[in-house]
């Protein structure tokens, strides 16, 4: 699929500095302003749009995030694939802190988002399927992009989506588990189901910031200093893994 590749950063995600900058551009939508100014680029010679997720400033909380704004600006603006990096909380085992992960798939515990482009007088009834949420083929390449520079990542994984903005509780952490959740964040959804209403290639590049509540490290809390940390050096990796999809053709 030709196109743009599109970026969505998430926390400590707010530039690229390894993208090639040529312009910003505020775009306006039908559904209200995106999380900030688009800024199109490349990366290993491919065309790159990045948007920041909760604003250049790291505004905008999870539940207040424009999703719909964010997907049709760059739908809009030539995107063909998009690629979200989101921090998550581990829940299964092997998802401890700094692990990167690919999600196969989502549950979604939000509300009161907007979280379809199909409602109103003037749209039918519209459904989806969305049996499989992520593109198989963008993952693919994300997994390949990611053996090719030796970085270890876990294949899989079933995103929790809360609606936050506070944390979670250890007995919510429970819950999601016997729902089959082996991760937890805030952002995966409505993003990727209206990526999905309008033909987007979606994947999601998963990035375990700390133990989910009550678990290992994370038993008696979760201390943010840790986060910040581990964060950091787990985005540098992803940068790596993103100028691989970049490098090797088009999603």
């Amino acid at each position: 699929m030709s196109g743009a590749l599109a970026i969505i950063g998430g926390s400590g995600l707010t530039q690229l500095s390894s993208l090639e900058v040529e312009r910003q551009q505020i775009v306006r939508t039908p559904y209200g302003e995106p999380s900030g100014a688009l800024t199109f680029g490349r990366l290993e010679g491919r065309p790159v749009i990045f948007l920041a997720r909760h604003g250049y400033g790291h505004t905008i909380p999870p539940h207040q995030v424009n999703y719909r704004a964010n997907i049709w600006a760059l739908k809009d603006q030539g995107a063909r694939a998009v690629v979200s990096v989101a921090s998550v909380g581990g829940i299964r085992a092997d998802l401890g802190p700094g692990v990167i992960a690919i999600p196969h798939q989502i549950l979604d515990y939000t509300w009161g988002r907007k979280h379809t482009f199909f409602e109103g007088p003037d749209h039918p009834v519209t459904h989806v399927d969305f049996t499989h949420p992520y593109s198989q083929p963008l993952r693919e390449e994300l997994l390949a992009a990611a053996a090719q520079i030796g970085e270890a990542v876990v294949p899989d994984g079933v995103y929790a989506t809360m609606q936050g903005p506070r944390l979670e509780t250890a007995a919510e952490i429970d819950r999601l588990e016997r729902d089959g959740a082996t991760m937890v964040g805030m952002t995966g959804m409505p993003e990727a189901a209206l990526a999905r209403e309008i033909d987007l290639s979606y994947a999601a590049v998963a990035v375990v910031a700390n133990h989910a509540a009550g678990r290992a490290s994370s038993v008696g809390g979760i201390r943010f200093d840790d986060v910040n940390v581990i964060l950091q050096q787990a985005l540098a990796r992803v940068r790596r893994i993103l100028e691989g999809v970049a490098r090797h053709g088009d999603s």
